[in-house]
């Protein structure tokens, strides 16, 4: 299972989906090829390209004060690498036949959508909403295609959810704390242009299989019906500092919650622990209403 960071923690729900199909969890690229040496080969139960911050554009991680993630491009790098190294390990038809069987989690895009409307951005004033979403969707429709050419066969896509309902946003709404709507909007006609993009790109391979998850709905589902989850709070962060606690993230000073289970977020960006658990169960087992046109566990047996 390989997987593309992004803003919602998806590294954590990838390690939840790998043990939910009682794989190990995949390791990070890089600490492999650092310990890498001599014949030693990549593992056969997935890989890791996920990196905190990264978008669909290079220059996303630019407009973030870390700017120390893995571009999308030079992920898609790492991943033919991979590729190559199980055709050596394996044989080329061994090695397509494997990955043909395998699952790609490919969850990016809402680093993107929060850069743009991100306090202070200079993006509004170089190019529009719908030019934007336009161009996100024909570069991520690109890089899946190359992953196809590596032997991707199989892949989870994951919808943006509500970005404009995530605690750096509320708290740029000092007056009401309520979500960016404009955000949200723009989130969901990204989505929607993905979902239009994957139905497109089965037409084109024949051989392609996908399940596109509908992140947007599931945690807004968290959001408008807490109680249904089992959550009490859903505007305020477990762990941060300052309003919402989240004007701070969660350094090691910062003051958390006694009770993580009852919180959708952990931090300003990224959910807790018990929300990701529901999201992995509702992508997994979930209805059409989660993710279409199937789930990842009939993604798995097709």
């Amino acid at each position: 299972m390989c997987c593309s960071g992004d803003y919602d923690s998806y590294v954590l729900e990838c390690c939840l989906a790998a043990e939910k199909v009682g794989l190990p969890i995949s390791p990070p690229y890089l600490s492999l090829v650092s310990n890498k040496s001599g014949s030693n080969a990549f593992p056969i139960t997935g890989v890791s390209f996920a990196s905190g911050g990264a978008g669909i554009f290079n220059s996303t991680d630019q407009r973030y004060a870390s700017r120390q993630s893995i571009p999308l491009t030079k992920q898609v790098e790492y991943d033919s690498t991979v590729y190559e190294d199980l055709v050596q390990q394996l044989g080329s038809a061994t090695a397509l036949d494997h990955l043909s069987k395998s699952l790609f989690a490919v969850v990016i895009g809402s680093n993107d959508i929060l850069g743009y409307f991100k306090s202070g951005s200079d993006l509004p004033k170089k190019i529009t909403q719908q030019q934007y979403v336009d161009l996100m969707v024909m570069t991520l429709k690109d890089v899946l295609k190359r992953m196809h050419n590596f032997g991707s066969r199989k892949f989870v896509v994951a919808g943006i959810g509500a970005v404009g309902c995530c605690l750096s946003q509320r708290n740029q709404n000092k007056t009401s704390e309520e979500c960016n709507e404009e955000a949200n909007y723009w989130s969901v006609k990204y989505n929607e242009s993905l979902k239009s993009m994957l139905q497109g790109l089965k037409s084109e391979l024949n051989d392609m299989d996908y399940s596109y998850v509908d992140t947007y709905t599931i945690f807004s589902s968290f959001i408008q019906s807490p109680s249904t989850y089992g959550f009490i709070e859903v505007k305020s962060a477990c762990c941060g500092l300052g309003n919402l606690r989240a004007q701070v993230p969660c350094v090691p000073v910062a003051k958390y919650c006694s009770n993580r289970s009852d919180h959708v977020f952990w931090d300003l960006y990224h959910p807790t622990e018990a929300a990701a658990h529901l999201f992995v169960n509702a992508v997994f087992d979930g209805s059409q209403q989660f993710a279409m046109p199937m789930n990842v566990n009939q993604l798995i047996a097709a």
